[in-house]
This record gives C-alpha cells, structure tokens and sequence, in this order.
C-alpha cells in the first residue's frame, strides 16, 4: 500500500488533551515573555481546554510564536499541506507540514527513510506487515515542531537505535520495548533532530 495523506480539512482533525496541553504550555510561555497578560492566559486558557479539533486549538495561539512553529512554508509545501514526494528504489520520503502522511499495511522498506513533519503534522510508519530485505535501515528526522509527532510501530524484537537523535525544546524519543531483541532483529537506526515527540511502539506479529 502506498503513502496516504489526509484531506485538506486537516484542522478539523479531534484535539487531544496533550495536544490542549502543548497550547496551554505554549500561552503559559508567552505570558513569561510579556507577550499576553494574565487576563488574557485566563481567557485563552479556557478556550484551549474547551476546544473540540486542532483548527480551534490553533485560533487560540496565530498570534503568538510556538517553539519550533516553522517560519515559512517548507519547499513542496505551498499551502501548508502534505505534498507527498516522489519515492525511489533506495529512499521512502515521507514529508508533511502540517497533516497526517501514513505507511501501511505490505510494503517493501528501503535501506533509509527520510522522515520530515511541522507543526501539528503526524508522520505514521507501521511495519507489521512490511517486507524488510535489510537487517539495517536508516530513518533520518526533521521534526522541527513540538506539535509535531513521529509513530514507529514494529514488531517486538525488533532494535530501535536513537542514540542519533538530537532532542530539543520539548523533543523525546519514547522507546520502551518488552524484552530483548531477537537474533535476526532488524535494527532501525535514528538520526537527525526532534522537538516534537517520537512513539514506538512494539506489537505482535499475527500469525
């Protein structure tokens, strides 16, 4: 199955609480810098935590410079949406800006992945049922949003390195697998930079 990516309507995508409370984070900040006062924090406050999607969410912060919140639209992103990108033989790209850009299902995995998201983007990468001929496999990162989030779903067994990683602002890599990996495991090395959040997750393979 190929890349997938989310509708234009994107901003109508359910809010979660940790994203309310990367907004909250952001307002609290702000109120610090002298860029709102207390009153208004109040006020906004309570707008973020009764807000339904992201699009409300992000009426509540437009004025205000996010940690990680990227200057101007990346090349390929005009609008500000995902563009998917041409794949070759040897490197899967999987870019977005700020909606959802996936990789389900059986496919084959290249020896790298480069993996490049910004503010409320979500880049999805599940290995399940992949096809993996390479015992290594390179996954480069640009998270240059908090608001941005990376989920690496593999099979238990399999070795995840993310000693590459540099985190920054409110960037983590969370990596907590079961038990120690297998004999045969493949190894997924991490490198490049993140101030959002990284997820693996571990699952069993359904026979």
């Amino acid at each position: 199955m190929g890349a997938m990516t989310d509708p234009p309507d994107h901003l109508q995508i359910r809010a979660g609480d940790r994203d309310r409370d990367r907004v909250a984070e952001t307002l609290r900040h702000a109120v610090g810098e002298g860029r709102i006062t207390i009153e208004e924090l109040h006020e906004r406050l309570g707008r973020t935590y009764a807000a339904r999607t992201f699009g409300e969410l992000d009426a509540i912060v437009a004025d205000l410079p996010r940690p990680g919140a990227l200057p101007a639209p990346l090349p390929g992103f005009p609008d500000g949406l995902p563009v998917p990108l041409p794949d070759s033989p040897d490197v899967l790209r999987l870019h977005t800006r700020s909606g959802r850009v996936k990789r389900l299902g059986h496919w084959v995995v290249p020896p790298r992945i480069s993996v490049r998201c910004g503010v409320w983007g979500t880049v999805k990468m599940d290995f399940m049922r992949a096809e993996c001929p390479h015992r290594e496999v390179s996954v480069e990162l640009e998270v240059t949003s908090w608001f941005g989030d990376v989920i690496v779903v593999v099979p238990h067994g399999w070795r995840i390195r993310a000693d590459e990683v540099l985190t920054t602002g409110m960037g983590t890599v969370h990596n907590k697998p079961a038990g120690p990996p297998a004999p045969d495991a493949v190894t997924l090395r991490f490198s490049g930079e993140t101030k959002g959040d990284i997820w693996v997750r571990y699952r069993y393979r359904r026979g």
